[in-house]
């Protein structure tokens, strides 16, 4: 058994902000990806997958006798196939803010949830919604509360526009330029981070009003306003507003950068040679970058690893 590929995600914008009703545009990225296999000899590559799975199939059944309204699995498949040496085949790093276990919520979901709503049928915004929530259910199993985006993101291979938390559709993004100088692109900071303690901090930090006023009146006024220029295409603006985001976020969320990049950071926003921002909860993985002009960027950042994900 092969099951269909799943793929990873990048959120564009809305890190931390979705938490508080900002607005969000997340993308695939098809450059990770995973399935669903089954592995008869049970060797040990596979195992910790296959032992994982054990556990999250005990967390659905229990789902389900407590939410039979939301979502039922076809369990005596799922169980037999976890006996059968069934494991998640994944290219996706974890900890890099790409969606890793939003892709293993996806291909079960897709395998062996009964009357489940398939990404062929008109989708509608009730559909979106009862889907974000049975992924936000399920996803909760591996770190915490989850929104559901990153699992709808994987199922629909859609972009997707998220104006507040329940008011989700698919997004028509402008499409890429070939030879286009203007980037984003990913930059590797070389360690995992966790997203239970980050956001952690997060939700500690909420607790001051200072910090709350500094999320609607600019990290959410930012955020949004990115949101538009990309889907609008009006890149001018867009990089005024990202410098802007950076800003916020090198001020307020230093916890969430890895400290050796707070001087690459600042280095940016003062040279405008590109903009950092957080990529997921931060804290390690992956930090996007905005450029301009891709080869200023490089040669700014040439000792590090860049992976350029969209071009204007």
């Amino acid at each position: 058994m092969h099951g269909p590929l799943f793929y990873s995600k990048i959120l564009l914008f809305g890190e931390y902000g979705i938490i508080k009703d900002s607005k969000g545009l997340s993308i695939p990225y098809n450059f990770y990806n995973g399935a669903l296999k089954i592995d008869k000899h049970h060797t040990i590559s596979t195992h910790k997958s296959n032992a994982s799975l054990k556990r999250f199939a005990d967390y659905l059944d229990n789902l389900q006798s407590e939410s039979p309204e939301l979502v039922s699995f076809d369990m005596e498949a799922l169980k037999n196939d976890i006996d059968a040496g069934l494991y998640f085949d994944s290219s996706i790093p974890q900890g890099y803010g790409v969606g890793s276990s939003g892709a293993l919520v996806a291909a079960i979901y897709d395998k062996y949830a009964t009357n489940k709503i398939t990404v062929l049928e008109n989708l509608t915004r009730e559909k979106l919604l009862t889907l974000k929530n049975v992924f936000a259910e399920m996803e909760s199993f591996f770190h915490g509360k989850s929104s559901g985006l990153d699992p709808l993101n994987s199922y629909l291979s859609l972009p997707i526009l998220i104006n507040s938390n329940d008011n989700i559709e698919p997004a028509g993004i402008p499409s890429q330029t070939e030879n286009g100088k203007g980037a984003v692109f990913l930059l590797d900071s070389g360690s995992t981070g966790e997203t239970a303690p980050m956001v952690q901090i997060f939700m500690e930090n909420m607790k001051q009003e200072g910090f709350r006023n500094m999320l609607k009146d600019q990290f959410v006024k930012h955020t949004d306003a990115c949101v538009e220029d990309f889907l609008q295409g009006d890149v001018k603006s867009l990089f005024g507003n990202i410098k802007q985001l950076s800003k916020v976020v090198l001020e307020n969320f230093k916890p969430m950068i890895p400290a050796q990049f707070h001087k690459l950071w600042k280095k940016g926003i003062d040279s405008n040679a590109y903009y950092l921002k957080l990529c997921g909860s931060g804290g390690g993985g992956y930090m996007l970058g905005f450029t301009e002009d891709i080869d200023k960027a490089k040669e700014a950042l040439k000792d590090y690893k860049l992976e350029v994900v969209y071009n204007f």
